[in-house]
């Protein structure tokens, strides 16, 4: 390989064939470019973001184009781009070294290292022209270079730090968990909204089991906020990445599977807790989004951009004017009893949509959507991501169980098949694909959300025992004790523990728990009772730990009962299965 250019076109990664055409000679991380550095002792710089990252795509227009940056780091670094979805080990590594060392985090993160992958600095954005008390990246770098001179033989290396978990007793919980919530606009906390799934699917799980008020009140309320605000699409369905603002108003536009994901299960479990209506017509409009945007012959893209051409959210705004000229007198008049319409608008001089009341105006917004969808619109990464697609399974399911249609579990096998067929080789799971080109490294949180999803499929079918069994040995692999997970043990990385920490989303470690105890259950191996954690921040973890502690109905019986006669919290397998 000649490494004195930009060999990103090689990348199978679409956010690495973004800088492509940088005059940064950026390259793939590899051991034929770690090698390299190493042999002229050269300090690496390791940029992580991914396709849909806007600040990443900024300073690629801004500091990562500048002619003098780049001939500053191809004469002194070696810059390697790193697709932090295709890579969590590196990503995990990087971004605690950046919060052990600033405090912050985020993308586009970049982290100078030495030779032998010491950290020497990290920094997030860095302006082409130092602002608002930030340096350039231009002086960034040489300081970089003079520190490393001076003290690059005194650096020390660095571990990867573990979440500290303790027990938590549970009369502690709702206590614990009420004190985080924003009791005005629901959501955890008081700034910028992410969706806390993890704390709701525990709540939900949790609310079977012991009444409180307090409790189901913010859960509710979250769901609704997070259904009628800026959140959610109301057009065509799913959810965007998280808002600006306390109110759920504002947000950041990216849509990613994840969430989709989550949502599913989320919203499906709250349409058979409570009975709204409006939550069941949410699964469907999320199922309509996946299938719509997402969806390639039954797996699923990893994520959408957050705007087109680098402008923000446009494809999903409105004026005034565009909504009267395109609705009829009466349509925009119902439409405007519904949503939140105005001449000077709520974003940017125009409307994005935010609903006053809790109605589906299908007709209307369907209308609206086929006028959007003749919009330029965002870039969509197409990678096809094993655990991501997992965790869709899982959440159609949860759809199929409470809203009855046996489509979606035929579906969410079609995932697991295609996945087995396309992702699952000479005993490996791999971790991504694109336009078939398999990524081969392997990650805990692809073993685990398979295991999770198979499981899913064998309380309905009865028909996955033998890969459960499979998967269920291959997953231990990633096990070093009592407590702890690697989330990776990659030949050209260091071995990565695993995530044990759930804010939103849920950690590796909490997915693998989660897995292990319902694959015990269908399995009848014996399993012991777990701690409680901190509900703010092992959530997830939590739901395992409901589980292994007696909370959860299990039923052995000959024939699978319905799930709308019995209690969410229940996990059911037919006796025979295990018999043959």
């Amino acid at each position: 390989m000649e490494f004195k250019r930009n060999n990103l076109e090689r990348a199978s990664s679409p956010y690495l064939k973004q800088h492509k055409d940088s005059p940064i000679w950026w390259q793939e991380w590899n051991q034929d470019v770690l090698d390299y550095a190493k042999n002229n002792n050269k300090v690496l710089l390791v940029s992580v973001g991914y396709a849909t990252c806007h600040m990443c795509q900024v300073m690629a227009a801004e500091a990562f184009s500048d002619e003098k940056i780049a001939e500053f780091l191809n004469r002194y670094f070696v810059s390697i781009k790193v697709d932090r979805e295709q890579r969590p080990d590196i990503d995990r590594f990087l971004m605690s070294v950046a919060i052990s060392t600033t405090g912050t985090g985020g993308w586009p993160l970049n982290v100078f290292l030495s030779i032998d992958l010491k950290p020497i600095t990290a920094l997030t954005y860095a302006p082409l022209i130092a602002k608002e008390g930030m340096p350039s990246f231009f002086d960034v770098l040489l300081m970089v270079k003079k520190f490393y001179e001076k003290e690059g033989n005194k650096l020390p290396y660095f571990s990867v730090p573990v979440y500290s978990v303790g027990r938590v007793y549970e009369e502690d919980i709702i206590a614990r968990l009420v004190s985080g919530f924003d009791f005005a606009y629901g959501g955890i906390g008081v700034g910028a909204k992410f969706p806390p799934y993890s704390q709701l699917l525990f709540i939900l799980y949790y609310l079977e089991t012991a009444e409180d008020n307090t409790l189901k009140k913010l859960l509710e309320m979250t769901l609704n906020s997070m259904l009628l605000n800026g959140l959610h699409d109301h057009l065509q369905g799913g959810f965007f990445r998280y808002c600006f603002d306390r109110q759920w108003s504002v947000p950041h536009f990216e849509k990613m599977l994840y969430d989709q994901a989550y949502f599913l299960w989320v919203y499906s479990i709250a349409y058979e807790l409570f009975g709204k209506d409006s939550y069941r017509i949410c699964v469907q409009k999320i199922i309509q989004c996946l299938e719509e945007t997402f969806e390639d012959d039954g797996l699923f893209y990893s994520a959408h951009d957050s705007g087109t051409i680098h402008e923000k959210g446009v494809v999903y705004l409105w004026s005034e004017e565009e909504l009267r000229n395109n609705l009829s007198a009466s349509e925009y008049e119902n439409f405007k009893k519904v949503y939140e319409i105005s001449k000077r608008g709520n974003l940017e001089g125009k409307n994005h949509l935010i609903k006053k009341k809790d109605i589906f105006l299908i007709n209307i917004e369907e209308k609206l959507l086929g006028i959007r969808k003749r919009r330029k619109q965002p870039f969509v990464d197409k990678k096809i991501i094993t655990s991501l697609n997992c965790l869709v399974g899982v959440g159609l399911i949860h759809a199929y169980r409470y809203l009855g249609d046996r489509q979606l579990l035929k579906r969410a096998e079609k995932i697991f098949k295609k996945l087995i067929n396309g992702h699952y080789k000479e005993g490996k799971l791999f971790h991504s694909s694109i336009n078939g080109l398999l990524q081969k490294e392997e990650f805990l949180e692809d073993y685990a959300a398979l295991l999770l999803l198979i499981t899913f499929l064998h309380e309905e079918t009865g028909e996955y025992i033998n890969y459960m069994k499979e998967f269920y040995d291959k997953l231990f692999v990633f096990k070093r004790d009592s407590e702890q997970w690697i989330e990776s043990d990659n030949a050209d990385f260091i071995p990565i523990l695993a995530e044990n920490f759930d804010y939103s989303l849920p950690s590796s470690t909490s997915l693998a728990n989660l897995a292990v105890v319902r694959a015990d259950i269908l399995l009848e191996k014996e399993y012991l009772p777990r701690d409680f954690r901190d509900p703010l921040n092992m959530a997830f973890f939590n739901i395992s730990s409901l589980i292994r502690n007696g909370y959860f109905y299990i039923i052995k019986d000959t024939e699978k009962l319905a799930w709308e006669n019995v209690p969410i919290n229940t996990i059911q397998f037919n006796i025979k299965e295990l018999a043959m």
